[in-house]
Parts: structure tokens; C-alpha cells; sequence
């Protein structure tokens, strides 16, 4: 039985990905500052920090495959605190490159973002660069096997407070009202949290071995026509605000693909998980968890 240690698992992603790794059969042990919720008692868990370098060197040990989806994964978050964000992915990715090495590990699976394809994302985007340079590197130079998920826009149960289509759902909950700062011509192609954390395992196999990988959604939808299909699921009882004034400056509208890093294949995951129906039933969870 593989041994896998999940840096970052009781995030929204890396926690979806614990349960499946746990469902496969796999020895899992996660590491994080904050204990997970809803875990399998048989599960391992590690508090610590990955700036801590004896810290993660110790949790490596005897373990055949690494995942990372620690660190400052918000955009808006490390916009506002560039040294920590920096600081936090790029010093924490180091630490675990080299526990990889010392320890021999088979893979190395870094959580990365379509935004290293961009001149948009500010300095989330140039942690992730700075990773993925960093990985390629210690690929070269010490032979470590490696996998990069550039994960595009993933939405679902137990998404952190800043993840956007949780958000709006609240909005509409909560207000009868969603208000998006922008035209809405933004395209997106969303992916439920299940179907990423599928396609994270399922990229173990041979062929992604040294590979960059997209996994995204596998139909694009402007972000208005999505409110108005949650508009249609609250009967037309809400609002939907457009205040062009404002955008997102540091988030692409139509597409990422401005900077050109090493090429990565698209991974679909299939069948997966339909965008309206995932929507509809994270709306009645989040409806159930806000008690309204």
C-alpha cells in the first residue's frame, strides 16, 4: 500500500482529495495547521507549518508520494500581503522539494493554477511560477518525479469563505441579491470539487509522470449566464447586480493565456459532475448550513 502524505489536507481541495485518496485504499496522513473536519478515524493527522523545514522533513519519512496544496491559495488574500503569500508558497515548496529528495519519494504532486499562464493574478500567480520553475529544477538536477495541477475555478461543498460561487449563493440566501463587480462577460470553466479531487488521483498512472496538467471544467460559461441560471433556480425571486465600476482587476476575463510556462495537458474527468446540478445541490447544502 502506497503511503501518501497531503500537505494542506484539510483545505478545500486537499481535504476532498484525503477522502478519495482513503476510498482508494492509500495510507494517508495529512498535514496541516488546522485539524480536518470529517475525516476517517484511520487517517493520520500532523499538525504543523510547511515553513518549517525539520518539521516537514520528519512528516516525509518513509512516505512514497507527496502532495502540496499547502499555503496562500487566495488571490485577493496574498494581493493584500505579497511577502507572506511569497514567502509562505515559495518557502514552503522548497521545504517540501527537499524532503522529497532526502527521502527518496516516488511522486511529488503540486497544487498549481491556470493563472501561471497569465499577466493577471499579481502575486498568487508569481508564487505559483516561482514553484513550478523551482520543481522542474529539482526534477533536473535530483531526478524527482513530479506532477503539477494547474486547477482552474473549482466550486462545492466546504469551500473556504472567499470562494466565489459560495459566496454569491449566500448572497442570494441570505439578501435575494448578488452583486458581481463586473459585466459579466468573464468566461470561466468551473469544476466541482469531487471531479478534481477524482482527476488528482487519477493522475498518478504513468503518463502524468513529469507532466504539467490543467483541470478545469469541461464547458466554458460566462459568469452572467451562470447568475442567471441561479436566478432561474431561485424561481426569478433575487437580483443580480452588474457594477462594471469596479472589476477584478487582477483576474482574467476571456482567458489566462497571456505568459507561456512548460506546456500542460488537459485532463477531463469523465463523467463528471454537471455544473447545474452541482450548484443546485451545493445551494441546499449551504441552505442547511446557514439555517435559512
Amino acid at each position: 500500500m502506497n503511503k501518501v502524505i497531503v500537505f494542506g489536507g484539510s483545505g478545500f481541495i486537499g481535504n476532498q482529495t484525503v477522502k478519495a485518496l482513503f476510498e482508494k485504499g492509500f495510507n494517508v496522513t495529512i498535514f496541516d495547521i488546522t485539524p480536518p473536519l470529517n475525516i476517517d478515524k484511520n487517517i493520520k493527522f500532523i499538525k504543523g507549518d510547511i515553513k518549517d523545514l525539520n518539521c516537514v522533513r520528519v512528516a516525509i519519512e518513509n512516505k512514497d508520494i507527496v502532495y502540496n496544496f499547502a499555503g496562500i491559495v487566495d488571490l485577493d488574500i496574498a494581493n493584500k500581503s505579497p511577502y507572506n503569500a511569497i514567502y509562505t508558497n515559495v518557502t514552503g515548496n522548497l521545504n517540501i522539494l527537499e524532503a522529497c529528495v532526502q527521502n527518496k519519494v516516488k511522486r511529488y504532486i503540486f497544487a498549481s493554477s491556470i493563472y501561471v499562464y497569465s499577466d493577471k493574478g499579481s502575486f498568487y500567480r508569481c508564487s505559483k511560477q516561482m514553484c513550478e520553475i523551482m520543481i522542474e529544477e529539482y526534477s533536473r538536477k535530483f531526478n524527482l518525479d513530479y506532477t503539477i495541477l494547474r486547477y482552474g475555478s473549482v466550486y462545492g461543498p466546504n469551500a473556504q469563505e472567499n470562494n466565489w460561487i459560495k459566496d454569491i449563493l449566500i448572497q442570494a440566501l441570505k439578501k435575494k441579491k448578488i452583486i458581481r463587480c463586473s459585466n459579466g462577460e468573464e468566461l470561466r470553466e468551473y469544476i466541482h470539487v469531487e471531479d478534481a479531487a477524482k482527476a488528482s488521483i487519477e493522475i498518478l498512472s504513468e503518463e502524468f509522470k513529469n507532466e504539467n496538467v490543467i483541470l478545469t471544467g469541461n464547458t466554458a460559461i460566462k459568469i452572467k449566464d451562470l447568475l442567471t441560471m441561479i436566478k432561474e433556480m431561485f424561481n426569478n425571486e433575487i437580483e443580480i447586480e452588474y457594477s462594471p465600476e469596479t472589476p477584478y482587476e487582477d483576474h482574467y476575463e476571456i482567458t489566462p493565456y497571456t505568459f507561456k510556462p512548460k506546456l500542460g495537458k488537459k485532463y477531463i474527468v469523465n463523467p463528471h459532475i454537471d455544473l447545474g446540478q452541482g450548484i443546485l445541490d451545493l445551494l441546499y447544502n449551504l441552505r442547511e448550513e446557514q439555517k435559512i
